[in-house]
């Protein structure tokens, strides 16, 4: 399955500290036999994003405290726009994250059509690349990842499509280079 938990540290939110405990969190979750997807993390690392494919989500919450975060949601979700195997192999990387509480009553099924029939007009804002969506299985939210230089483009784009916008989250770059780096294909466990 699928799974959306959002974190906090619990103790330090400095750089180096969350990259180590994004790595160790990634080594817990292949013992157990499951897998950190991707690691999103805000500019301020007052947030963590992260997808990861679990056999459980007890399990799953147990390892993210182990490793020092604070699970704050914990959702099964659904990706839209990709494919697990692209995110890991993708060199692009996620700037901004534009969260989503649903209107009470919204379906999947409505949700996607409306998603399918808007997404080509992402093509009027070039500075910004749509890059996935994940959509929580129980209807009350999703979380869009986009790259894009600027916050202002990505409100326009997300007006260009007709989405709604709860919050929009600036992505730490630095700490998305350093945890790609960490986790390149080759690297010594």
């Amino acid at each position: 399955m699928l799974l959306l938990i959002e974190a906090t540290p619990m103790v330090s939110s400095n750089q180096e500290a969350v990259a180590r405990t994004l790595e160790s969190l990634a080594q817990a979750l292949r013992a157990r036999g499951d897998r950190l997807v991707e690691a999103q993390v805000a500019a301020d690392r007052s947030r963590l994003f992260l997808i990861l494919e679990a056999s459980e989500v007890a399990s799953a919450e147990r390892a993210v405290r182990e490793a020092g975060l604070e699970v704050r949601l914990a959702k099964p979700v659904r990706l839209v726009g990709q494919e697990v195997e692209e995110i890991s192999r993708s060199r692009s990387g996620v700037d901004f994250i534009v969260e989503w509480n649903f209107p009470p009553g919204l379906t999947m099924e409505a949700y996607l059509a409306r998603k399918r029939a808007n997404s080509p007009r992402y093509a009027l804002v070039p500075e910004v690349r749509f890059l996935r969506t994940y959509v929580c299985e129980d209807m009350s939210k999703c979380l869009c990842f986009y790259e894009a230089e600027r916050e202002e483009d990505v409100r326009r784009a997300r007006e260009v499509v007709e989405a709604p916008v709860d919050a929009i989250i600036r992505v730490d770059r630095e700490l998305r280079a350093e945890i790609s780096d960490r986790s390149a294909p080759g690297r010594a466990e």
